[in-house]
């Protein structure tokens, strides 16, 4: 790295700590400030840089005589710049395909060159065009950025594709495998089957928080609308259940909201029939109690289909969707034999959150009794909506 650069770079990592603790540091950093400012990168970003290197990059910046040369690679550079300009959220895979020229770090670097101020009068010439330059390829960027995302507003996935390297293309991530029922996830074809295993993702039970096979991808909308649909998911017995999930982070255990296909026979000593119901649960992380039930909508009754089988046809095509609009999310479904059954919404309610990840999920909580079904994901939507 010539000298230039490694001046830019300094300031870029001074400029990134700033933001993410409030100060630029003030000598070199410790292992855990390290850690946390590279997981805030990654929660941001999508990015990941390594901590050891954030601690020997502090080092080197505060001039410590001992400390090699440091010469960090583009990608971490261009992450750093990512971070600082406030960039649109992404993957390494996206990057790779999108942005593999990199054009955060050379933004921030041409700004950080145009902010020096030439005072020699003999060069003030070729000052005044070099910020020209400089604001002709910000604003060039700028417009191809805006185009870039305006096509990138929705997503959609058929599932026509479930290889590894389809799914990693369409942005997909896989949490928590299980190589056996992860390897039947293509069992019909066109469609992505998921497996109802033991797993929740509730803090507070005796048993390990975690969903089997749970299929996520980023939320890079502050506000959107995301659908899921299944084809003849009809769960028989208690806590399976197969749907959306949208989370602060993904190690499921900060806020959270489910909204799901369930079936339901626990009615708290009770006498009544068993239940296929909508249900949608926020939780607000470990360390707050229970889970919130806030919408519990029956659709089915499993005892009227033994007499009545025509019955099922109505669990042929479902449906579920989420809206958020600032701190207000909409949950809707649609069913029926048909495919374009219209939506109706099951409740609205206030949460303050905003998603980072949204997931699809099949799970049979931690009812070791309960067989595993598989639940046949066909089709999958987010859009970014304008925030009111």
């Amino acid at each position: 790295m010539n000298k230039p650069d490694s001046l830019i770079f300094a300031a870029l990592f001074r400029e990134a700590w700033q933001k993410c603790f409030g100060q630029k540091p003030d000598g070199p950093v410790t292992e855990t400030e390290s850690k946390l400012f590279c997981n805030k990168i990654l929660d941001i970003t999508g990015l990941s840089i390594g901590w050891k290197s954030v601690k020997n990059y502090s080092i080197f910046i505060a001039g410590d005589a001992s400390a090699k040369e440091e010469n960090p690679s583009v990608a971490t550079l261009d992450t750093l710049a990512r971070y600082v300009l406030g960039a649109p959220y992404t993957t390494e895979i996206k990057r790779k395909t999108d942005e593999g020229h990199y054009p955060y770090w050379f933004l921030y670097r041409e700004k950080a060159g145009g902010a020096v101020v030439i005072t020699h009068p003999a060069k003030w010439r070729h000052n005044l065009l070099m910020s020209l330059g400089i604001i002709a390829v910000a604003t060039t960027f700028i417009f191809w950025l805006s185009i870039k995302l305006k096509k990138a507003d929705v997503f959609t996935d058929n599932f026509a594709k479930v290889s590894a390297s389809a799914l990693s293309k369409n942005g997909w991530f896989l949490q928590d495998p299980d190589p056996v029922y992860w390897d039947k996830r293509a069992i019909v074809r066109g469609q992505l089957s998921l497996y109802t295993l033991n797993g929740d993702n509730w803090p507070g039970t005796a048993k390990k928080q975690g969903i089997r096979n749970l299929l996520l991808r980023p939320v890079p909308y502050d506000c959107f609308t995301a659908e899921v649909h299944l084809n003849n998911f009809v769960p028989r017995e208690e806590w399976q259940q197969a749907g959306l999930l949208l989370l602060e982070d993904t190690t499921l255990t900060g806020k959270s909201i489910r909204l799901s296909i369930a079936f339901n026979d626990n009615f708290g000593g009770y006498k009544k029939p068993a239940e296929v119901l909508i249900q949608a649960i926020t939780c607000l992380g470990n360390g707050f109690g229970k889970p919130e039930e806030i919408a519990h909508k029956p659709i089915f009754f499993p005892d009227s289909a033994k007499a009545n089988p025509v019955l099922l046809k109505f669990m042929q095509n479902s449906a579920l969707r989420i809206e958020k609009q600032g701190n207000k999310f909409r949950f809707l479904y649609a069913g029926g034999e048909t495919e374009n059954g219209a939506f109706k919404e099951i409740v609205s309610q206030e949460f303050e959150m905003q998603p980072k990840y949204i997931g699809v999920f099949a799970i049979k909580g931690f009812k070791d009794s309960s067989t595993v079904i598989p639940a046949h994901f066909t089709f999958f939507r987010i859009a970014g909506n304008k925030c009111q």
